[in-house]
């Protein structure tokens, strides 16, 4: 076991070379979008490593146990050369039992992971998951969420692009709408929100954003200008929903040309007492002005509507409307996706004349087949093109889209055929494959993505074998030593030298 000192001296040279490490990656010129993104997600993974070799040295530092300051004596005292001994002769003990037993130096293991990280293919580099429509963090997927929004009673429904537009748009949406159900929809969109936003995004800190929103929420709320909420949010005619702004009304009086109806209506909506005649009404009414429902006299509530209730319905539109604002928020980082989004779905919606014409085409002798045959006819497919959801060719567009029409063929799966490009790249993590290079004695990593042909796969390992033998430790050719004279020389020669007696 090392000694404390030992320890910290280590876990000091891990956190240079991390520091090291994250400098020479954020120096390093990212081509692609996805290199950005799995460069980020690289740095976290130091940073965190970083954060934890800190915490680590602290409470080394500290020395709860007082394990260092016992070390520290030892080798710092009168008999620091009997310790010096004693630890030189422990050392040589255990090299003498386990002589393959050689640390490599942390240098080349930094070296190594760097390699690692640069080598691998831009098809293979995913550091994190993302969905087929998501581009690999270019675009939102919001299909779900969409789903989820037409869903909501009495909301209008939109398409997939006006969604894509409008969904921050939260403040359009009535009051009386934004129930349980509307608070879930929130609760789902912003979770995917803030999920995609840690895979695009991995170094924001999203607790200091959350934090900012939250603050910027409660500014707004008391001031009663958040977007899409009452005006005087703390009053008790805003929070009940009252009509009647009783600020225009400077006496009881006024308010009796209202009439009965009038303040009976505005009475019931504060849950209070709407009996008695006019001249009682309009002073049970003026007397909360100005007030909120805890100030508001108690005897002046119904039974069966107390302001305990009311002021549980505030304590939920809040709640909601804390939603909507880190909705409002989220939405602002993201921008640039959001556009990108768009863009991308207006161009998927775009076609071609030619593809318009052979979609026409199709679709017009599907018909008539139909027409012909009745539902027990053959479905008229000359392009044989891919069934759909409702057992109907998928259309011409979207089957070129995909790249259905190109077949790719894997010798590895005994020449089974793959049908367009997302099928032969899943191919590679399925049983298929994965037996193949069983049976031909390679694992199946990503070393070997794209390849589909034996011999290649086997000339590439037998590379790889190489290399890892080249890079094994070699203590006569590598193992220094230094002779009386302070000259540094390899293992195989020192050996000579000790055994001529010319050291």
């Amino acid at each position: 076991m090392d000694s404390i000192i030992e320890q910290q001296r280590g876990y000091h040279e891990e956190l240079e070379r991390v520091e090291d490490a994250m400098i020479k990656e954020n120096l390093r010129k990212k081509i692609s979008y996805r290199d950005q993104i799995n460069s980020q997600h690289y740095v976290k993974q130091l940073l965190e490593r970083a954060t934890e070799i800190s915490e680590l040295l602290v409470e080394s530092y500290e020395d709860g146990d007082e394990l260092r300051k016992e070390e520290v004596q030892s080798v710092s005292g009168s008999n620091e050369f009997a310790e010096f001994y004693r630890r030189y002769k422990s050392l040589k003990d255990y090299y003498a039992r386990y002589p393959a037993d050689i640390q490599e130096p942390m240098q080349f293991e930094f070296l190594k992971m760097q390699e690692a990280f640069e080598s691998q293919s831009e098809d293979v580099q995913n550091l994190v998951t993302f969905t087929d429509e998501e581009g690999y963090g270019k675009y939102l997927d919001l299909h779900e969420c969409h789903e989820r929004y037409n869903n909501l009673k009495g909301l209008e429904h939109v398409d997939y692009l006006t969604y894509i537009t409008t969904f921050d748009q939260l403040f359009e949406v009535p009051k009386e709408k934004k129930n349980n159900d509307y608070k879930d929809y929130l609760d789902s969109l912003l979770k995917y929100l803030f999920s995609y936003l840690e895979r695009i995004k991995p170094l924001l800190d999203l607790d200091k954003e959350y934090d900012t929103a939250k603050e910027d929420f409660e500014n707004k709320w008391s001031l009663g200008t958040f977007p899409g909420w009452p005006k005087d949010a703390g009053s008790a005619l805003s929070r009940t929903g009252a009509a009647l702004d009783l600020s225009a009304f400077s006496s009881s009086e006024e308010l009796m040309s209202l009439g009965l109806d009038r303040l009976k209506s505005a009475l019931m909506a504060l849950g209070l007492k709407c009996g008695g005649t006019l001249e009682e009404r309009a002073k049970r009414l003026f007397s909360t002005k100005g007030k909120t429902l805890d100030q508001i006299d108690s005897s002046l509530f119904t039974k069966t509507k107390t302001g305990k209730g009311h002021q549980e319905g505030s304590d939920r539109n809040k709640e909601i409307a804390g939603l909507e604002a880190q909705i409002y928020h989220t939405s602002e980082l993201l921008g640039t996706q959001r556009s990108q989004t768009r863009e991308n779905i207006e161009r998927k919606l775009a076609r071609t004349a030619e593809e318009l014409e052979e979609e026409e085409e199709v679709e017009q002798y599907s018909e008539s087949e139909s027409d012909d045959d009745g539902e027990e006819g053959v479905l008229y497919n000359p392009k044989n093109l891919p069934l759909g959801w409702d057992g109907k060719p998928i259309p011409y567009w979207l089957y070129k889209l995909h790249g259905l029409n190109i077949y790719y063929d894997c010798e590895i799966c005994g020449n089974y055929s793959y049908r367009g490009p997302k099928a032969f790249q899943r191919h590679f993590a399925e049983w298929r494959h994965a037996h193949g290079m069983r049976c031909l004695g390679i694992p199946n990593t990503a070393h070997f993505a794209n390849v589909t042909k034996i011999k290649d796969a086997l000339s590439l390992w037998d590379k790889l074998k190489d290399s890892k033998t080249k890079e094994r430790f070699d203590s006569d050719a590598e193992e220094e030593f230094e002779d009386s004279f302070g000259n540094v020389v390899n293992r195989k020669v020192y050996d000579d030298l000790r055994k001529q007696g010319l050291l």
